[in-house]
């Protein structure tokens, strides 16, 4: 019988493979300059907190530009792009595309492509990067946290986006901002320097600026989105039903936009809202509400409550 995972080339409707191709030697030293660099920032950050350069114009624009995107990944690669969570104009579907690539967690093609494929084989064999993969022990636990934190950005298999993305690559306007995934990082990391420059007008303020909005911010941005791929596959809540271990890990609501209810998340994928629950705060839900009240976006797949209803886990006597 032949595996869904590797189709046999002979049989006509068989589902295209997980994999499309494997990174270049080149280009994986490429991703792994763009996930060390800004960790080792992160790393110094703290040490280079006390005694050197953060001013309020570093503290602003790094507050400005995660916030950029943050929710160009959250609302954009995710939301709306990966889920279809709303129908978007098509200046904010471009917008939404270029913010997320500020976040420089990778292209809108190849980031959907990921994130469809973890939904469709979420914590089993398949899924890019289950914390679940290499057994239930200890050292197997741990070799899945750090597998599913970022371990798994540094293999060379790319997930085939002709599987999982062929809406993305049939949108000329998507393909563009997708081949500007280069450009757009190098910009999220040099404009804040440019811009600290200019406020302080000095050389030393665009190198505070660059240092501290540039390279921390994104490196910490990503820390927070891995997050959600480890710690809330791991720990936390699950009040909803759902085909895997995703769990909502409430300390993480407002760094992520509200991404950490992946509990709720997993059990109504293609909702606009994560944090359905009382109290679950959830600020990419409340930017589409905005999108929705301006116009730029319709048809928003609102929870209902009969849905939620019907996935709530039974409570104990």
């Amino acid at each position: 019988m032949t595996s869904t995972l590797s189709p046999s080339r002979d049989t006509p409707h068989a589902p295209k493979p997980l994999i499309g191709r494997r990174r270049s030697l080149p280009e994986t030293f490429v991703v792994k300059m763009f996930i060390l660099i800004p960790f080792a920032a992160l790393v110094a950050a703290v040490p280079l907190a006390w005694g050197w350069g953060l001013g309020w114009a570093d503290i602003g624009i790094a507050a400005g530009f995660y916030l950029v995107s943050a929710l160009g990944v959250t609302v954009g690669y995710h939301r709306y792009f990966t889920h279809g969570s709303f129908k978007a104009n098509r200046p904010l579907r471009i917008a939404l595309a270029v913010a997320g690539g500020l976040a420089a967690q990778g292209s809108v093609v190849d980031w959907v492509a990921d994130h469809r494929r973890h939904h469709a084989f979420s914590d089993r064999e398949g899924d890019p990067h289950s914390p679940w993969l290499f057994g239930t022990s200890a050292r197997a636990l741990a070799k899945g946290f750090w597998h599913a934190h970022m371990g798994w950005l540094f293999e060379r298999d790319i997930t085939n986006a002709e599987r999982f993305a062929p809406d993305l690559l049939a949108d000329r306007d998507i393909r563009q901002v997708d081949r500007l995934f280069i450009p757009l990082t190098i910009t999220s990391l040099v404009l804040p320097g440019v811009l600290g420059g200019l406020i302080t007008m000095s050389w030393w303020g665009a190198v505070t600026a660059f240092f501290w909005a540039g390279l921390v911010r994104i490196a910490f941005l990503h820390h927070i989105t891995w997050s959600v791929n480890s710690i809330c596959h791991m720990v936390g809540s699950r009040p909803f039903v759902s085909r895997d271990r995703a769990a909502n890990f409430w300390p993480l609501a407002i760094l992520s936009m509200g991404e950490s209810w992946h509990n709720s998340h997993h059990a109504d994928p293609t909702g606009a809202r994560h944090g359905v629950l009382r109290g679950q705060l959830d600020i990419s839900a409340r930017v589409i509400w905005v999108f929705e009240k301006l116009g730029w976006a319709t048809q928003v797949r609102w929870p209902r409550p009969e849905r939620l209803a019907a996935k709530r886990v039974p409570a104990e006597r």
